[in-house]
């Protein structure tokens, strides 16, 4: 790793001053939100002041801090392995795919594309009145932006947007997840240690101290959580007018209808929800199928999962746990209120945080279990009796931030798209559109708003300034504009500045 020609030594955070080779350091000693030496708001000042001297501004030090940060993921990949593990139990397997991976994924994306992002557009429509003039749009950084993540993928859900803010030339704030404390600990060391310190800071710390650290005016808050945290996150941006971006979550469904091959929907539909544990914002949240297609799945369900987890799922290691016993005695609150039926799994154990794979079938729309979110491995059943049922179904509902739809007849697939809203869409799989960096990621109306990956987090953090640069020349034209008026010179002014095809013999994009 080359090292970042702006760092220096700064106290606001823990961080490592060598390589380690064990992990194990890192999780005996706490890392502190803020010590003595620095406050909140001198943090967010120093950053400030950096934003404000171009730094981060040149292609070659965003490149260079990608870099760097392909590096802290490449170099201390089982340091992260070893801290996923601790947090969320997670198998070496998830942890590289969906953390690891898809970060560095993200990178290499950006990396390849940022000097054609940062490129001004100029394929802007005129009018004769600026058919001499220099129009185009510019993408600036915002500032100093506030990242804050969730627990659930405690490294990729802060990394990927730090991707896009380092790419669109911002100073960052990090606030990682306080549950998931081996995570938040790795980062707080390597961050400091891989870019510039004068640019980022990790701000570690409970829910008060994130309250306390949402006072301060942000360029751009970037929030990804619950809704209930969301408004608390508006609200807080409201005095500043600060933009914002909600990556949230919601009940995402999954359709199987019409004509599917059974086994391979039930492969693809225990691994998108039982991934992670069933703790992922995409995960499909329950199913919809006629009750002849249920009869068909529930015996490959647990053909799937006895493939997948053996016949004691809690002596797998393939499978994670629930992250906190808060969050597991939620989860079991719920599927003791549940009035459905568990026909698969239902097991657990509090002293590891351990929920079986579990399915319920004659679940109703008024049942526990479809109140709210589940974010955990209880998988409900809802039988519809038609294609239009189960839309008329998601219709009523929250949208989502993802929906799938299972079945082999392109024509369901399709009508259920061009009927329904959601965050994302996904077709005969789950949760796997989240991981190409091409498409937008991102929920509407009660699953978020905004969205990021790829070029769209470049554009998250950017401001699009509308550019132009007038010419001397076509004097003739600008001067219908001047006083005095009248009615000939605002015939002729409405005339060059027509955006109608062919009304001055040229086209509205020059």
């Amino acid at each position: 790793m080359k090292p970042c020609p702006v760092c220096r030594p700064i106290h606001y955070t823990y961080f490592a001053t060598k390589t380690r080779n064990s992990i194990g350091h890192i999780f005996s000693r706490s890392v502190p939100f803020l010590n003595e030496m620095a406050s909140q708001s001198e943090v967010i000042d120093r950053l400030r002041a950096t934003f404000r001297s171009g730094v981060t501004f040149p292609e070659q030090f965003r490149m260079t801090q990608l870099q760097n940060l392909l590096s802290l993921v490449e170099e201390n990949e089982q340091l992260i392995q070893d801290a996923l593990h601790k947090d969320l139990h997670k198998p070496k397997f998830e942890s590289v795919l969906s953390e690891i991976q898809i970060t560095l994924n993200d990178l290499y994306f950006a990396m390849e594309n940022l000097r054609t992002w940062m490129q001004p557009e100029y394929n802007i429509g005129k009018n004769l009145a600026t058919r001499m003039d220099d129009c185009f749009i510019r993408r600036e950084p915002l500032g100093v932006v506030l990242i804050i993540g969730a627990w659930n993928y405690p490294l990729h859900l802060i990394l990927l947007p730090l991707v896009a803010a380092i790419a669109a030339g911002n100073c960052a704030i990090l606030k990682p997840s306080e549950i998931c404390q081996a995570t938040e600990q790795l980062l707080a060391e390597l961050i400091p240690k891989y870019l510039s310190q004068d640019c980022y800071a990790v701000l570690c710390g409970g829910a008060e101290d994130t309250k306390s650290l949402l006072k301060n005016k942000f360029d751009h808050i970037f929030y990804t959580g619950s809704q209930v945290v969301a408004r608390s996150i508006l609200l807080a941006a409201a005095p500043h007018l600060t933009p914002v971006t909600l990556e949230l979550g919601g009940k995402s469904p999954c359709f199987i209808y019409g004509h599917i091959d059974i086994q391979k929907a039930a492969k693809r539909l225990c691994w998108s929800k039982f991934f992670n544990t069933g703790q992922s914002c995409v995960a499909p949240d329950y199913v919809l199928c006629t009750a002849q297609t249920r009869d068909a799945l529930l015996p490959a369900l647990r053909e799937t999962l006895r493939t997948f987890y053996g016949p004691d799922p809690g002596a797998s290691l393939d499978i994670g746990r629930i992250v906190t016993p808060r969050h597991w005695r939620r989860l079991m609150d719920m599927l003791e209120k549940s009035k459905g039926k568990v026909v698969i799994g239902g097991e657990s154990r509090e002293e590891d945080r351990y929920i079986a794979p579990t399915v319920l079938v004659d679940v109703q729309e008024s049942d526990a279990l479809m109140q709210e979110e589940i974010f955990g491995p209880i998988l409900p059943i809802l039988t519809i009796e038609s294609l239009e049922e189960g839309i008329d179904y998601i219709n009523r509902q929250e949208k989502p931030l993802a929906l799938y739809v299972f079945s082999d007849e392109t024509s369901v697939v399709t009508t259920v798209l061009n009927n329904t809203s959601s965050g994302g869409f996904c077709g005969n799989d789950g949760i796997v559109h989240m991981a190409l960096p091409g498409l937008p990621f991102g929920g509407v109306g009660a699953s978020g708003m905004g969205s990021y990956h790829g070029r769209w987090g470049f554009e998250t953090f950017s401001h699009r300034r509308g550019c132009m640069n007038r010419s001397w020349l076509l004097e003739r034209v600008n001067v219908l504009r001047y006083p005095p008026y009248s009615d000939y010179n605002l015939g002729w002014l409405r005339w060059a500045t027509t955006f109608k095809k062919n009304s001055w013999g040229g086209c509205s994009v020059m």
